[in-house]
């Protein structure tokens, strides 16, 4: 979804440039680099919130024998892989966004007509990629695919930074998108929770995270959604989200008696 988009929004730059230099004849400019553009920051959250020195435990050293343990769990999943569960994890590599969660919420949740719900989640999603990328950068493990170079990963890339393991980027958008759409969706909330574990364990058959990876996701993307959903700044989203879904038809209206708090999370589960 997002290669597409900026397949379409480079498509467009490039056709308003051609058409300027055919009405005067300058040479185009040259379009911005990727590399140039604004690095993503903490829009709500604060980096004393998602500080990774406080919220996660180291992951084992590269030749200890917790770490050797850890890979011969990513090696199980790589080699013992089926057919059908590789193709799963293929799918789930080139997803990260939130829409991992249509097929189990089923066609009603369409983002695209789900104004309120997609503008939080979109939220969700900024605040766990700064806050996953921070933590990358503070532990900088090596990924199982540079101690076994047997291991090809799904989304493996010659020249690669390989110190980018702990944790994974893809489960902690899993978790913590999750964590706020069981929430949401109280009714649906196992269902939610399970597809963010599957798409989180879809990172060890890739052979791109170990098991320790995905657990330290699991604990920074459930911080991230808690934290979220009891920030005041975002509980009028949340609000707005959850009559957007009852509208749809994707959870009830709430009982009497029910205050439906965002800022209890963990009620329900």
């Amino acid at each position: 979804m997002r290669n597409s988009t900026r397949g379409l929004v480079g498509a467009a730059a490039a056709m308003l440039l051609l058409v300027g230099s055919g009405a005067n004849g300058a040479e185009p400019a040259a379009a911005p680099s990727p590399a140039a553009r604004a690095p993503k920051t903490l829009k709500i959250l604060t980096p004393d919130q998602v500080n990774p020195a406080r919220l996660l435990a180291p992951p084992p050293e590269d030749g200890s024998a917790a770490q050797r343990l850890d890979l011969s769990e990513v090696q199980r999943a790589y080699r013992e892989r089926s057919p059908e569960r590789y193709a799963q994890a293929k799918w789930d590599d080139t997803h990260e966004s939130p829409e991992l969660f249509a097929a189990t919420l089923g066609p009603a949740f369409d983002l695209a007509k789900l104004p309120e719900t997609a503008k939080l989640l979109a939220l969700v999603d900024n605040e766990q990629s700064v806050s996953a990328n921070i933590a990358k950068r503070y532990f900088l493990r090596n990924r199982p695919w540079a101690i076994d170079t047997s291991i090809v990963a799904c989304d493996y890339k010659p020249g690669a930074n390989s110190k980018t393991s702990y944790p994974s980027g893809h489960a902690t958008l899993g978790y913590s998108v999750g964590g706020v759409l069981a929430e949401l969706i109280p009714e649906r909330a196992q269902a939610i929770l399970a597809r963010a574990t599957d798409y989180a364990y879809s990172r060890e058959v890739c052979g791109a995270h170990y098991p320790s990876d995905v657990e330290a996701s699991h604990v920074l993307g459930s911080a991230i959604a808690l934290q979220m959903l009891a920030n005041p700044k975002v509980m009028p989203m949340v609000s707005a989200a959850r009559a957007e879904l009852r509208a749809a038809g994707l959870t009830a209206a709430p009982r009497v008696g029910d205050a439906a708090s965002p800022a209890s999370p963990a009620r329900g589960r």
